[in-house]
């Protein structure tokens, strides 16, 4: 992410022209899952792409389920976006992140009608945090859509890659079973829907900047009751906890001022959620399409302007890999929600350096709504920031 985050997210910067003919060297000529080369920048692969001949998010449209589950072909990109936070009957914590893409390389259908020929390419990535541990494990796979390697059913909510797995049932669709294992790092997880479907800005349409088509359908599952296993070298840990999916799918772009994102998603102790993505321009101020949603204990989605949200930046770490600084503690206001939190990452060392390098990780935060005390946990995506370390290191 989670992917948003415009929480437009690490799908959408697989249509540059850059990233998508890497992606397709790599399974023409070595067929394996594995990316080589430098993390791309994403904020540059969101701005100038192609969309011709592909659908685009222009005007609100009824959600209907299981289908809106699944893919949605016409789009150039979307993302299952999964993150949550669990915990071991002693208290240990783990945060995870288990994240989807579909990436169509053409409009439409192939021609050529055999198995071995697609249009789409899926990308997953899985991470976990061991915050006892102090160690962040971050892991990449691709595949085309093709031969059973990958994909999405349109019945359920399953997507695939290779073993890498969310998966329901085509007759109970929840609880969902997220898979994931790469060496001695595995989660087996099953999710619960818990609250109802929320659509996040006018009614599942997020308009992301002023562009025709700058937008996605957006919608979210925000408190998912979790339990299941992590394994971390050889031992298992049951767990019991909260996970946040985040669906999105798009053909759109980033505005040319625009540079990055910064994503929330928080799970209060009160019963609420808040979901806010700040959209962040050259000059380092909000754009005016940042939003969000706040989400009542009894599933009531209040849509939140950039105007509602105040962000103060309180505190920076730097990336042993070249420096890049990025937020590290946040003080977040909700004036007309009388809601004031503290935010920090629960380990500072939750940077993803894959084909896109970002920072999402799990952060604990603590608080008042309405004079009342309140505490939770939730995810943060960060992206962009690399692009600028001059600027972010004055």
């Amino acid at each position: 992410m989670a992917r948003q985050r415009f929480i437009l997210l690490i799908a959408a910067a697989l249509v540059s022209t850059g990233l998508i003919a890497g992606l397709a060297y790599s399974l023409w000529s070595l067929g394996d899952h594995n990316l080589a080369g430098e993390p791309h920048v994403i904020a540059d692969a969101l701005v100038g792409e192609n969309t011709s001949g592909f659908a685009q998010a222009t005007r609100t449209r009824p959600f209907s389920f299981p289908t809106d589950y699944g893919p949605h072909n016409a789009y150039q990109a979307e993302w299952w976006y999964f993150t949550g936070n669990v915990v071991t009957s002693l208290g240990r914590p783990f945060g995870f992140e288990l994240t989807f893409f579909r990436v169509a390389l053409a409009p439409g259908e192939p021609v050529d009608k055999s198995p071995w020929r697609t249009n789409q390419l899926y990308l997953a990535h899985f991470a976990l945090t061991d915050v006892d541990g102090e160690k962040f494990y971050a892991y990449e796979r691709v595949s085309r859509g093709a031969l059973g390697l990958a994909g999405a059913r349109s019945d359920s909510l399953t997507i695939w890659l290779e073993d890498w797995s969310v998966r329901s049932s085509e007759t109970r669709h929840f609880p969902v079973i997220l898979s994931a294992a790469e060496g001695n790092i595995a989660i087996e997880l099953s999710l619960e829907q818990g609250k109802p479907v929320v659509l996040n800005g006018y009614r599942g349409l997020s308009q992301k900047s002023s562009g025709p088509g700058n937008a996605s359908y957006y919608y979210s599952l925000t408190r998912m009751p979790t339990r299941g296993t992590v394994r971390i070298d050889g031992e298992t840990f049951a767990v019991v906890g909260t996970s946040w999916m985040d669906r999105e799918w798009s053909t759109s772009a980033l505005g040319p001022d625009q540079i990055g994102w910064d994503w929330f998603a928080l799970q209060m102790s009160d019963g609420q959620e808040i979901m806010f993505y700040r959209l962040r321009r050259q000059d380092g101020s909000t754009d005016p399409y940042s939003a969000g949603t706040l989400v009542t204990p009894s599933g009531a989605a209040l849509q939140l302007t950039h105007d509602a949200v105040q962000i103060e930046v309180l505190d920076y770490w730097k990336s042993p890999r070249d420096s890049t600084r990025y937020p590290a503690r946040w003080r977040i206001k909700v004036p007309i929600e009388r809601l004031e939190l503290e935010v920090r990452p629960i380990l500072a060392q939750q940077e993803l350096n894959l084909s896109v390098r970002y920072w999402e990780g799990a952060v604990e935060f603590a608080g008042t709504h309405a004079d009342e005390p309140i505490h939770g946990r939730g995810y943060v995506e960060l992206t962009g920031y690399d692009r600028h370390k001059a600027a972010n290191n004055r």
